[in-house]
This record gives C-alpha cells, structure tokens and sequence, in this order.
C-alpha cells in the first residue's frame, strides 16, 4: 500500500532557478532564491520550501536583491526590507523540518495585520491564510491566550505570531497545543526549552517584528498569476486607519434627506473598530467580522455574499464560544463532550448547560463591533448583527442604500452606532 503520510515528509526537489529577474518598465527587479540548510529526519538537506500549497507542487521562496520600483509617487519597498523572505538558518531556532508554502505565507499574513497593531502586544493565530483569532492585551501571554480561545479548534496546527518577546507562561500554553509554527522577535529565558518539547514546531526569532511599525506605510508588488500564465500586476493594499480620527461620519442623503446614526460610538466601540479594521487587512472577501474589547468573536471569510458571511460568522461565534466554554468546564472541545455523552460516558446535562449558557450570552456577540470590508448593499446584514445585539457597525460606505443600513441602526433596541472607514479591504 502506498504510503500516504510520505508525502507531507518528503522535501521535494524544485527546478526553480537561483535567481530571477523581473522588469518593469525600465526597472529591474532581481530576486534571489531563499535556501536553507536543515536537518530533516537525520539527514542534513540544502532545500528551499518543502512544497508549495500542496504536496506534488514545486515552490521556491525569492527575497528581493536588487532593484527599486515607483509607481508615480508611491515608492514601492526596496532591497534590505525582508522579512518572511529573508529568513535564515540563524532565525530559525528549531527547523522542525523545512517549511512548505502555507507555513510561510501564514507568518506573512499575521504580520500583514500586526504591522497595524504595534503600540500594544498582539498576537495573530492563522490557519490558511486567515486568522483564527487575533487579541490585544497588556502582555503577550494574556494576548495568546484570548487569541488562542477566540477559537481553539482552529489555532490546532497554525501558526502563531507574536509582537512582543514569548515569556515562559506563553511558550506554556502554545506547548500544550499542536501548533505549526511560533514567530516572534525573540524568547525570554527558558521559553525556547518550553517550546523545544513539539520537536516538529518550527520555531522562529524574526527581530524585524519588533520593528514592525517601519512596514507600516510600506507598499509592495502585488502578482496575481492566471490560468493562462498571465498576471495582474498592482500595488499591494494599505490601511489609512491609524486611529479613531481616521474613521468617517456614517451620513447618505436620500430623496433630498439627510440619514446619519441616532447615537454616535463610544470611545471603546472607536478602538475596537480600528482593531477590527487592521484585522479586516488579513482576512480573505467577502468578509464580515465581529470583535470585543480587542479580541475577534467571530470571523467570517471567503464567501460569494455578504448577508451569507455575516451569518456564517455568527455561527462561528456561537460555536466558538461553546466550545470555549466547554474546554475552560471540562478540560475537552465540545465534540469530544458529545462523543462521551453519545456512549453514555458523560451526562447529557453537561451539554445542555454549554448550549443554554451559549445562547443566553449571545456568544459574547452583545456590545461587540461588526466589521464588513466591503459597504452592505442591503441592510439585511447589518440586521443579522444587530439581531445578536452588536453595538457599532464599520464597513466603507458607498452603497446606494447607505441609507437603510443607517435607519437599520437607528431602529435598534438600543440604537446602534455606525461609522465608514472611506476604504474597502478586499483581499483575494
């Protein structure tokens, strides 16, 4: 029988070639190929990525060398700027093995939100290029540990990046769970001997994240490659919400009609949306969010309509928060209580107190903010959120029925905020 599991073991040869050049224009972009050398099940092996999404394709990692593009007056980043693509067998201070494409890619997109997130410590679990869960707090362990619970079925084989230096409590909790990857700007005393325990995680000493407040402004060449072998060329996005002075009056005029929110947003609804919204730069669109106190509740990425992710991430809280609870009661993920209640192990009582505790806290939706990347074309989604008691809405604006989705706020009980942030966050 063949050995399936191989697959994901085997570090594939790649014919990619060491170095690559890129002009446009004028300009000539040379890249160079990243290349590690790793101790792979015993066997010291000079390779680049292990794979690419998937095992049976080729990939290759290229820093940028050589070369510096503008584009009018945006000055896209230039040489000596690396992060992700400039990593060496020095920053890796447990390889676990070579890293296949979505490792890396998922580090890059948590430092896509925390370059955002500088002045507090923060911490981004993803998983496909998504977060799981992204937090803010006084210190980088209680960070972890509302990003992790935020939703702990899906931080199971991600990637966790930190902003501030991992302490001995953090490098705890991320040693009792399967975790692919921990990047951070460095490890206290004692913490790396914590983490060393999962002898496949990959362990990474990144000192740019400390620094990570220089990429803020910071632009790139974005490539979309086709089927056809084809590509879009643009710039990358950038996020202008740097504080609540940033965000717009929620206002549309309709039928010679001024329409603008009843009740303007406190000072902690204005702080969870610019979090929201720097969270919004790392998730896949469509998508609608909902966050609290620094912390997402709910997200919902990836679909075709945005009444259809709002709900979607609604589901996801209520399940989330279950299996929160269930995990903080019983030491288990909820459906592992139900296989035990199912044998007849475990009372039935025990679910029926997580179901009712879920959905008399509303999942924690209550007082939250919901964040949408794109205006709502309806109000049918803004309605999904104020149904579960959402406070403060953010989304772009623009919309032709900007106007309903205001009035929607304003027929809440009790009336909810609403702001723009000017910007779509479209990720794709």
């Amino acid at each position: 029988m063949t050995d399936i599991k191989k697959q994901y073991r085997t570090v594939m040869d790649d014919r990619f070639p060491p170095e690559v050049s890129l002009t446009v224009g004028d300009v000539v972009l040379k890249y160079k190929k990243r290349v590690w050398r790793l101790d792979d099940d015993g066997v010291l092996v000079e390779k680049g990525l292990r794979y690419g999404e998937n095992p049976g394709q080729e990939a290759a990692l290229y820093e940028l060398v050589d070369g510096a593009l503008a584009l009018g007056e945006i000055e896209l980043i230039g040489p000596g700027r690396g992060l992700v693509s400039a990593l060496d067998e020095g920053q890796m201070v447990q390889a676990g093995k070579h890293p296949g494409k979505t490792n890396l890619t998922d580090v890059d997109g948590a430092l896509h939100i925390l370059r955002y997130l500088t002045e507090r410590p923060a911490v981004a679990i993803m998983k496909h290029n998504n977060p799981s869960g992204v937090a803010l707090a006084d210190d980088i362990a209680t960070a972890y540990h509302r990003a992790f619970m935020a939703d702990l079925i899906a931080a199971f084989g991600g990637a966790a990046v930190l902003n501030r230096p991992v302490d001995k409590t953090a490098a705890e909790m991320m040693a009792e769970l399967y975790l692919e990857v921990v990047a951070a700007p460095d490890y206290e005393e004692g913490a790396l001997d914590i983490l060393a325990r999962r002898k496949n995680l990959r362990i990474l000493r990144m000192p740019g994240i400390a620094r990570l407040d220089q990429w803020r402004d910071s632009r790139f060449l974005d490539i979309k490659c086709l089927i056809d072998g084809g590509m879009i060329l643009q710039t990358s996005s950038f996020n202008p919400i740097i504080s609540a002075a940033d965000l717009l009056p929620a206002q549309c005029l309709h039928d010679g009609k001024l329409h603008e929110p009843k009740r303007q947003p406190s000072a902690a609804e204005l702080a969870d949306v610019v979090f929201g919204w720097a969270v919004e730069q790392g998730v896949s669109s469509n998508s609608v969010i909902y966050v609290k106190d620094g912390c997402t509740v709910g997200i919902g990425a990836g679909q075709q309509d945005r009444v259809g992710v709002a709900r979607i991430a609604v589901d996801k809280a209520y399940a989330k928060y279950a299996n929160r609870l269930c995990w903080q009661s019983h030491g288990l993920k909820l459906d592992e209580l139900a296989l035990l209640v199912a044998r007849g192990e475990k009372p039935a009582e025990l679910l029926a107190e997580i179901e009712a505790r879920t959905k008399a806290d509303r999942a924690g939706l209550p007082g939250s903010a919901m964040i949408s990347d794109a205006f709502f074309p309806f109000r049918d989604g803004v309605d999904v959120g104020l149904a579960q008691g959402v406070s403060c809405v953010a989304h772009p604006g623009g919309a032709m029925r900007d106007w309903e989705s205001i009035e929607a706020c304003n027929q809440a009980d009790p009336p909810a905020a609403m702001v723009f942030t000017g910007q779509r966050a479209f990720k794709h």
